[in-house]
């Protein structure tokens, strides 16, 4: 008998040992799948319109002014600058290829190629041959597109955009219409979205119109009050180009724009066409010590990101618009209309950098400067004009990196030096009370909020708390934050207007009608953004909080069903609860199904990978969403069991609790899963 029973103890302690790994293991895995797994970057989760910029107060290596500063005057000595800029670069920054063009008084005055287009045939980048996806810098294409139409008298800049949509219509809750002024601007009231943005074929591939009819993001702020950048509001003014042009498109473009300009080596076309594609760089991501190929991304907004071009071409561009429409016998756009292009028509504060149409400012050493920045996986670039100096720069690279930022700063600090240190503002004092105000958690405007790629938002998380002397101390939260996290001190000079001790640029703050501060505008990068104070509740650690006592609770209900009775089923005893019994079988069976979704979910996307989020949701995930939907019907029954148990005082007062807190898990949980797109399928 005695081996029997030293069986039946070792039985018995291997299954609460099982048991207790079990419950670790659930606890661990659905903490850590919130948001969308904190593990991943980034880079990882956005695949377009990613922040390609470095933190504003990063230290730069110290770079000399040129012998001829300030100014661009020597060829041969600007290329020994970049050509030692990109051998320190390359290597460290993992840039497999680039090119840079330059152009000043309406002609090509640098170009030049480095590193490979492709890695596995050694195929150098060639300046006037080798195609780049310039990402975004395609807005800057499609709004001299809708402003050639402007010209014509064809599109009303200012008028509702529903006035010329015949198949579907925006739906807009505010009395401010939707325009295409405002949708270059970036003020139209939509933000970003990121799921089902592209294909994997071109065979795949939505017609523009139908896409936008079912994907264009809610309009969620009054238009023009607020920057909140989207790409599918460019895809719709190009949308609205090929509606009133009656043309396609890129075939548009190519008509209007590049040939004119003889930018004979680019395209909207994807893929390229034949004669090109031969020549476009092959997008990389260094992964793991490697350089890893991604595959072509078939965008479904091809007006806000599909161009391909050679750095020569986009130099015809950056002449054309330095020359206020003119590149030399031909003419895409009036001066005036240039003109209108480039000045400034929305601002937060009147010293932040704000936006002409697709056109952003930004001050490098007290010099306007406007273009815009693109980034797409396994490929970035910029495009900056210097209007008063008749300067433009293209940067490209074949993967994703700052490398564009700092090249440009370090052209500026070479070329044209900051004058002498300006006095800085007399600084406010402000008292702890008045300061506390500003402090809180705020959050970039610019995130997906109508699907559950939510989950992304807490990755555009900034803290902003008092720091010494009277300022404030604008951080990123370390739990999602990838990269040497920014810290930025701001010293007040006006009651809503701060200034960076770092770099003299300045941050303000809008309050509600209230006194309430919510919105910070510039807190962290040199182009124009905006930042939500956000209420204590939508923090990530409040979330995460909800989050770990749904679980906990979630675990202890299949704890007494079906895991005690297990374990006492092993010991040769029956299950104790008479009363009710059904009940705890559904408090465990929801228990476990909300489990099963919080570990099953997250677990499928990052098997599948989440940036293919941008091709659909795959469908073991669309399963997964179906839970959540079983189980919030299934709670009623949890509450009507804890009614009826209290009222004819079933079990002892402990268990009494431990359901009804069960039961308030449960219900805490719906609201969780609305809040974060997860109940019903939001995508």
């Amino acid at each position: 008998m005695l081996p029997q029973r030293r069986k039946a103890i070792a039985k018995r302690k291997f299954a609460r040992k099982l048991a207790s790994w079990v419950l670790v293991i659930i606890l661990f895995l659905s903490l850590s799948g919130l948001p969308a797994s904190a593990q991943n970057t980034p880079a990882d989760i956005q695949v377009i319109d990613r922040q390609p910029d470095q933190p504003v107060n990063e230290p730069e290596q110290s770079v000399p002014a040129a012998p001829s500063a300030p100014g661009l005057n020597n060829p041969q000595e600007f290329e020994a600058f970049v050509d030692n800029f990109f051998q320190e670069e390359m290597s460290k920054t993992h840039v497999p290829g680039g090119v840079v063009s330059v152009v000043k008084d309406g002609k090509l005055f640098f170009a030049k190629g480095y590193g490979y287009a492709n890695l596995e045939k050694k195929m150098p980048v060639a300046a006037d041959k080798t195609l780049f996806r310039v990402a975004s810098l395609s807005k800057l294409f499609t709004a001299t597109a809708a402003m050639q139409l402007y010209e014509r008298g064809q599109l009303d800049i200012h008028a509702d955009v529903n006035k010329y949509l015949t198949d579907f219509q925006i739906k807009n809750p505010f009395s401010e219409p939707v325009t295409a002024a405002r949708m270059m601007l970036h003020t139209d009231g939509t933000t970003k979205r990121r799921i089902g943005l592209a294909a994997r074929t071109a065979e795949e591939m939505e017609p523009l119109g139908d896409y936008l009819a079912d994907h264009m993001p809610p309009v969620v702020w009054q238009p023009g009050e607020l920057y909140s950048y989207s790409s599918h509001s460019i895809a719709l003014l190009g949308y609205l180009v090929e509606k009133i042009s009656g043309t396609p498109f890129a075939q548009y473009i190519d008509k209007n724009i590049f040939q004119p300009l003889q930018m004979r080596r680019s395209t909207f076309l994807q893929p390229p066409p034949p004669p090109l594609a031969n020549d476009l760089a092959v997008g990389y991501q260094y992964q793991s010590g490697k350089f890893k190929p991604v595959p072509y991304l078939y965008l479904n907004i091809a007006p806000s990101a599909s161009m391909q071009a050679t750095a020569t071409d986009m130099a015809h561009f950056m002449i054309a618009h330095l020359l206020h429409g003119r590149y030399e016998n031909s003419r895409i756009l009036k001066e005036d209309t240039v003109r209108l292009m480039h000045e400034q028509h929305f601002t937060h504060h009147p010293l932040l950098p704000g936006t002409g149409y697709s056109f952003r400012e930004r001050l490098e050493n007290n010099i306007r400067t406007i273009g815009h920045l693109g980034s797409l996986r396994g490929y970035s670039s910029s495009l900056t004009l210097l209007p008063d100096r008749n300067i433009g720069i293209f940067i490209a690279t074949n993967s994703f990196s700052g490398i564009n930022g700092k090249l440009l700063t370090q052209f500026f600090d070479r070329y044209f030096p900051a004058p002498q240190q300006t006095s800085p503002k007399k600084p406010l004092a402000l008292s702890a009370e008045q300061l506390e105000r500003f402090t809180g958690t705020y959050r970039d405007l610019e995130y997906p909020r109508h699907t559950f790629a939510k989950l992304t938002a807490p990755f555009e998380h900034i803290n902003i708390k008092q720091g010494e002397k009277g300022t404030l101390l604008v951080s990123t939260p370390g739990l999602f934050f990838v990269g040497n996290a920014p810290k930025i001190q701001l010293a007040p000079i006006e009651p809503l207007l701060f200034q960076r001790v770092n770099d003299d640029a300045f941050t303000a703050f809008e309050p509600d009608e209230s006194g309430w501060i919510r919105y910070a505008f510039n807190p962290l990068w040199a182009k124009i953004g905006a930042y939500e104070h956000i209420p204590w509740y939508e923090t990530s650690w409040v979330q995460l909080g909800i989050l770990g006592f749904c679980t906990v609770l979630f675990l202890s209900a299949i704890f007494v069903y079906p895991i005690k009775p297990l374990i006492q089923r092993l010991r040769g005893k029956r299950f104790q609860v008479k009363q009710l019994r059904w009940a705890w079988r559904l408090a465990g069976l929801i228990g476990t199904l909300n489990l099963v979704f919080l570990i099953g979910f997250p677990l499928s996307i990052w098997l599948y990978g989440f940036w293919r989020l941008v091709y659909g949701v795959p469908a073991v995930a669309i399963a997964f969403l179906c839970i959540p939907l079983l189980t919030t019907f299934l709670t009623l029954g949890l509450f009507i069991f804890t009614a009826w148990a209290w009222k004819n005082n079933y079990w002892s007062l402990v268990k009494q609790s431990h359901y009804s807190l069960i039961t308030l898990a449960a219900l805490v949980f719906i609201p969780f899963l609305t809040y974060w797109n997860l109940l019903g399928f939001q995508f």
